[in-house]
């Protein structure tokens, strides 16, 4: 991808202060940074916002991005570019593009502490007209809202995620004894923990399958991902794995951490260590 020396300017001349949204975010500033850059997860985590998107440039200074708002809708497509500023702890999210095209929506990240961020949002777009410019504010700050949501949500969970994987782990892999089969059947889909790692066990084309609950791109959470075709997706980024075998279903090439092996012995289900890779 290209480099770029400019980072985030001054609000366009012609643009009108349409609205403002504030609020405070439960990660540390590097968290919300990543996220910024993480264009990937738009469609995946803001499916209601957008469907799909495809990079056409990135680097120090930002990305800049093809985006298809609704299904079927590419003529309509907006090509979005943003320009951080991280000296300035601000960045730019302008519509190049495309509807909207002239529009910035502006973005101030200010440390709080190591767990706080607060943030504030400024939308300015070519609207003189003062009702309309309210409308159009106000539909942002909704939008922003529900954005913002689903993005703390994903950063906090990811937060977590990691510090677990940072501790130690003495989690004994000797067999679990989960029960007879035909009470467990009752229970599924069910969470299970094994060499200190959780599982999700479920009932697939007639036999008990187990597969792991954290997706090995971002540690996303696949606790309740549906199964279609044998195969879950990641709700960040969209990322396939098939539960069977733990492999990459969409050609990403990640795989799942390896599930305990379960069998059936004299009426109960036992999970066990997987056998060794030769």
């Amino acid at each position: 991808m290209g480099d770029r020396a400019d980072t985030a300017h001054a609000v366009g001349p012609r643009l009108n202060l349409a609205g403002r949204y504030d609020r405070e975010v439960a990660v540390g500033v590097g968290r919300v940074w990543e996220n910024v850059l993480d264009w990937e997860h738009l469609p995946a985590l803001h499916n209601g916002q957008f469907h799909s998107i495809a990079l056409l440039d990135s680097g120090p200074w930002g990305w800049r991005a093809s985006v298809v708002n609704q299904p079927g809708d590419v003529a309509r497509a907006q090509v979005i570019e943003v320009r951080i500023d991280r000296d300035a702890g601000r960045y730019c999210s302008a519509t190049v593009e495309g509807p909207g095209a002239g529009s910035e929506i502006w973005t101030t990240l200010t440390p709080l502490a190591v767990d706080r961020t607060a943030v504030v949002v400024t939308f300015h777009v070519a609207e003189t007209a003062p009702e309309r410019l309210a409308r159009i504010g106000q539909r942002y700050v909704e939008v922003y809202t529900g954005l913002w949501d689903e993005d703390e949500a994903m950063m906090v969970h990811r937060e977590r995620a990691l510090a677990d994987r940072r501790r130690p782990s003495a989690a004994s892999v000797e067999p679990l004894n989960l029960g007879p089969l035909s009470a467990l059947l009752t229970t599924l889909p069910r969470l299970v923990e094994f060499g200190g790692e959780r599982f999700r066990l479920l009932a697939l084309e007639g036999q008990v399958i187990a597969h792991a609950v954290t997706c090995p791109h971002w540690l996303g959470p696949l606790d309740d991902a549906p199964v279609e075709d044998g195969c879950i997706r990641c709700p960040w980024h969209d990322y396939r794995f098939d539960i069977r075998t733990g492999a990459s279903s969409d050609g990403r090439g990640l795989t799942l951490a390896r599930a305990p092996r379960v069998s059936v012995e004299q009426g109960d289900v036992i999970l066990s260590a997987p056998p060794a890779i030769p």
